[in-house]
């Protein structure tokens, strides 16, 4: 049993560089996405992601908001699946309040790019696996 959710899921989420993201596409497929570490974690509970609008999953997302953010301990062969949604944000204050040097890489118009927002994803409930055992958990 997991004693300490929040602490071991947060130092997957905050040791590892790449986060899976899961929707549902417009044909009711499951989507598996990589992503870059969140940029701001809020405990266990919320994840702010960085992407660019014009990507099918903005497309996807918009139309249902409901996902899952998957962190993996290669080394200890163990991760944590949350499950929740997510809310696509293009506001100025959300972009600045992720915004870091270095992200022109990606959004070459700067923080104001209309190919950047942010994914706040805001987790309700988890499944861990570890040592040959999984388990649920709520948030």
């Amino acid at each position: 049993m997991m004693k300490n959710p929040e602490q071991t899921i947060g130092n997957m989420a905050d040791k590892n560089s790449t986060a899976f993201i899961c929707y549902i596409d417009n044909e009711g497929f499951p989507v598996t996405k990589a992503m870059l570490k969140p940029r701001i974690r809020e405990g266990i509970k919320v994840f702010w992601f960085h992407t660019n609008t014009s990507s099918n999953k903005v497309k996807f997302l918009r139309e249902n908001p409901k996902a899952s953010v998957y962190f993996v301990d290669k080394r200890f062969f163990r991760g944590a699946s949350l499950m929740g949604t997510v809310e696509v944000l293009e506001t100025n204050e959300a972009k600045e309040m992720l915004w870091q040097e270095g992200d022109t890489m990606y959004y070459t118009e700067g923080v104001t790019d209309p190919d950047y927002c942010v994914l706040k994803f805001t987790a309700v409930k988890g499944r861990y696996y570890s040592n040959f055992h999984s388990e649920d958990f709520e948030i």
